[in-house]
């Protein structure tokens, strides 16, 4: 037998988070995409209500302090915060999942602060000339004694400025990797834990971004930063695995957020052509507006389909990389696709900042792109039906 249906726990996370966005975070949306900041005040007030509702690393086990809750109820409160600004959601910080396995010293210097709120993580991994090829990242961490010298530079590291440490991924040496019938040098990725206090450490202004205003991206250099051995995270070389294990999970709280930000346009559209009138009649009964909505319709039931198989595949733990590839690319893709067809339905007023519909159409755009793009999720789905078949 098939249950859709939420439990009642779940219910209550959707109804409790729904309201926290409704009536503490979208009356500041505004403030934010004309300033392009997020006034520090806010960010601590909002920080404190999450903590006080429990959303604050809601994520993480409850054996490592945090709250321990299930993939499907985890997305389903990504995608209540995903309704607002990113700026805003980030507020109700939901730590990064590598964090769990933290051990020893990693555990009280990093883990069970940042559980508290006393710290806040970030992930830097892409580097100027590394994105979709992590192994071909020149940031570079090499053993030195009981410690590891850290050089290069990563940027669009998304919220350092606002963070106080990064898992950083940095090259370690290389390995022979057997491709087909080639034999093919490769580079060995580990996990570090980097406090931005350490020497050697600088945290540079980012670029400006079209998408989600107020939502900060850095540049971060390491110049012969010294870290000790027990801030590596798991074996040397191991951090290709990590990432894999890791962006599961993010890439499902990426697709959650576009099917939320979807169903918000789609809201605007729909209201919009149940009362605009045109040549003496609701712009709603024209086969040219209504069929478009009812695609819009369909193509979101799909997304939210998709993301509670694969939530619910992740608590069964049988999700693969193809099933956490289909839904950020179907559900981010869907986004701009309604994002688009929903600016269309309004009109001209949908570009006016009025309505959030300029704003989400903006934001549309990077989903497509960070955190594995387009092409990549096709390469990850691709490759997945092709193996087996020896191709």
């Amino acid at each position: 037998m098939i249950d859709f249906s939420l439990t009642d726990e779940q219910q209550m996370l959707v109804e409790m988070t729904h309201e926290f966005v409704e009536k503490e975070m979208l009356p500041h949306e505004e403030t934010l995409e004309r300033t392009d900041a997020l006034p520090p005040d806010l960010a601590t007030s909002l920080k404190k209500r999450s903590m006080e509702l429990g959303l604050h690393a809601c994520n993480l086990p409850e054996d490592v302090g945090g709250g321990g809750l299930d993939a499907v109820s985890v997305m389903l409160i990504e995608k209540e915060l995903g309704r607002t600004s990113l700026a805003l959601a980030e507020c109700a910080h939901r730590p990064l999942n590598i964090l769990a396995s933290c051990e020893g010293e990693q555990v009280i210097q990093f883990l069970e602060p940042t559980v508290r709120g006393e710290k806040r993580d970030c992930i830097a991994m892409t580097e100027p000339g590394a994105g979709s090829d992590l192994r071909g990242m020149k940031c570079k961490a090499e053993r030195v004694g009981d410690d590891w010298l850290i050089n290069g530079e990563k940027h669009f590291i998304s919220q350092a400025s606002v963070s106080d440490y990064c898992v950083l991924f940095a090259a370690t040496g290389t390995e022979v990797f057997e491709d087909q019938t080639v034999s093919v040098p490769k580079k060995r990725i580990s996990a570090f834990l980097v406090d931005f206090s350490d020497p050697g450490v600088e945290v540079a202004p980012g670029y400006k971004n079209v998408s989600h205003r107020g939502y900060t991206n850095n540049i971060l250099r390491f110049d012969n930063a010294r870290i000790p051995q027990w801030r590596i995270m798991g074996p040397e070389g191991d951090g290709f695995r990590q990432v894999n294990q890791w962006l599961g999970p993010t890439r499902l709280t990426v697709a959650a957020t576009c099917v939320a930000r979807a169903e918000r346009a789609f809201e605007i559209a729909l209201n919009y052509a149940s009362t605009r009138e045109q040549f003496g009649q609701k712009i709603g009964k024209y086969q040219g507006i209504s069929f478009p909505l009812a695609d819009m319709a369909t193509e979101i039931k799909m997304a939210n389909l998709m993301l509670l198989e694969t939530a619910w595949k992740i608590d069964q733990g049988n999700v693969t990389p193809e099933d956490c590839a289909m839904t950020k690319l179907f559900c981010t893709e869907m986004l701009s696709r309604i994002a688009d067809q929903a600016l269309q339905t309004v009109g001209g007023m949908g570009l006016m900042e009025d309505l959030p519909l300029e704003r989400i159409w903006r934001d549309a755009r990077v989903e497509r792109i960070w955190d594995g793009t387009s092409e990549i999720q096709r390469h990850i789905i691709s490759r997945g039906m092709l193996r087996p078949l020896g191709s």
